[in-house]
C-alpha cells in the first residue's frame, strides 16, 4: 500500500521545488523604481500577455488623439488567442481598444492599435524596443505587441524589467485609470462590448490599483499588479508562478504592514559641514526630496555622504556638488547639489 502521508509530502516538496526553481518574482517600489525584494529578478523568461502593458504605453504616448476612430479591416481574421471579438468594418475608438487590451487582453485590440500607431507591426515593435533601450533595460526583447509565443516569435523579459516598465507606465494618468477599471462598456456600429477585468486581485483587495494577467503553455502564468496605500505605491511581478493571485495580494499586504516611507533627504535642509560657501549669502539645495521605503530597523544602516566642488566663478542655480545615500556599503541614491544666491555676493 502507498503511504498517503509520504505521497502528500512528496507532492508538497515537488510544488515548492518547482516554484523556487522555475519562478521569478519581484516586489518593487514605484516611487524610487527600487527593488524591495525578489528572486531570479533578472532571469529572462517568456512573458505572455503582460506584454500589453508596454503596448498600451506606446499607444498612449504616440497616439494623436485617443478619441480617434479605427475601422477594423481584414487583418482581424489573422488574430487568435484571447480576443474582444472585433468584426470587420467595426468602428471603434482608440481609447476603447485600450480598455479591451488591458481588461480582456484582446490580441485583436493589440493588432489594431499597432497598425493605428505605426502602420505595420514591425515598426510598432521597434518603438517598444527603443523605449526599453532608452530606459537602460537589458533583459527585454519584444517581437510582437500581444505576448503570443508562436515559433520564433515571442517576447522575453524579466521580473525586474516588467516591474520597471509598469512603474514608469503608472506615471500616466490615462493608463492608471484604465488599469484599475473593473468593468467597461462600449457600443459600436456593429457590436456592444461589455468587459470585466481578468485581474482577480482587483476584487481581492481594495488597495490593488491595477494589474495584467498573462498565460501561454510555454510561458506559464504571468501576472503584474499594482497597489497604493498611505503613500506607498507598489508593483509586483510574477513569472511562471502557480499561486500568483494569492501571492500578490499577500505580498502587497506584507509591505503595507512592515514598511514605511522615510524622509532621508530634505531638499531645502542639507546637513553639510563645509565652510567654503558662505551660508549667509548662498543656499545649497536639491531639486527633490528623497524618501526611502524600508523597514524601521533598516534605517540605521543608511549613511549620507556630501561632496562639494570648490568653484570660484559661480552662477546662480549651478551644480556645486553631489549627495550620495548608502544602505550599508551599497549606493542606493545620488543627486546633484545646487546653489542659489541669498545676496549678490559670493565668498
Amino acid at each position: 500500500m502507498f503511504n498517503m502521508k509520504k505521497i502528500i509530502l512528496f507532492l508538497f516538496l515537488f510544488l515548492i521545488f518547482n516554484l523556487k526553481v522555475n519562478a521569478s518574482y519581484i516586489v518593487f517600489d514605484q516611487e524610487n523604481l527600487d527593488v524591495l525584494y525578489g528572486e531570479n529578478i533578472h532571469e529572462r523568461k517568456l512573458i505572455a500577455s503582460i506584454t500589453k502593458i508596454m503596448t498600451a504605453y506606446i499607444v498612449i504616448n504616440n497616439a494623436k488623439d485617443l478619441n480617434d476612430y479605427i475601422i477594423v479591416g481584414d487583418e482581424v481574421d489573422k488574430t487568435y488567442g484571447s480576443s474582444i471579438y472585433l468584426k470587420k468594418g467595426e468602428k471603434i475608438r482608440v481609447i476603447d481598444l485600450l480598455y479591451g487590451l488591458l481588461l480582456r487582453s484582446g490580441n485583436d485590440a493589440a493588432l489594431e492599435l499597432a497598425l493605428y500607431i505605426s502602420g505595420d507591426v514591425n515598426s510598432f515593435v521597434n518603438l517598444m524596443n527603443n523605449e526599453v533601450h532608452k530606459w537602460g533595460l537589458k533583459d527585454t526583447i519584444f517581437q510582437n505587441p500581444t505576448g503570443l509565443d508562436d515559433g520564433d516569435t515571442y517576447n522575453i523579459s524579466s521580473a525586474y524589467d516588467m516591474a520597471y516598465i509598469t512603474s514608469k507606465t503608472m506615471q500616466n494618468k490615462i493608463f492608471k485609470k484604465i488599469f484599475k477599471a473593473k468593468n467597461y462598456r462600449v457600443t459600436t456600429n456593429l457590436n456592444e462590448h461589455i468587459w470585466s477585468n481578468k485581474n482577480k486581485a482587483l476584487y481581492m483587495n481594495k488597495y490593488i490599483t491595477g494589474g495584467k494577467t498573462g498565460y501561454t503553455k510555454k510561458a506559464g502564468r504571468t501576472l503584474v499588479t499594482t497597489s497604493s496605500k498611505n503613500g506607498i505605491n507598489l508593483t509586483i511581478v510574477t513569472l511562471n508562478f502557480s499561486d500568483d493571485f494569492n501571492f500578490h495580494v499577500n505580498s502587497h499586504e506584507k509591505i503595507f504592514k512592515n514598511y514605511s516611507r522615510y524622509l532621508i533627504l530634505n531638499k531645502e535642509r542639507l546637513n553639510i559641514n563645509d565652510n567654503y560657501y558662505d551660508k549667509k549669502n548662498v543656499k545649497l539645495y536639491l531639486k527633490n526630496n528623497y524618501h526611502l521605503l524600508a523597514k524601521k530597523e533598516s534605517i540605521k544602516n543608511i549613511r549620507i555622504e556630501y561632496e562639494l566642488y570648490k568653484i570660484k566663478n559661480i552662477t546662480n542655480k549651478c551644480i556645486v556638488g553631489k549627495v550620495k545615500v548608502f544602505n550599508n556599503s551599497k549606493e542606493i541614491y545620488n543627486a546633484p547639489i545646487y546653489i542659489k544666491r541669498n545676496k549678490r555676493s559670493f565668498k
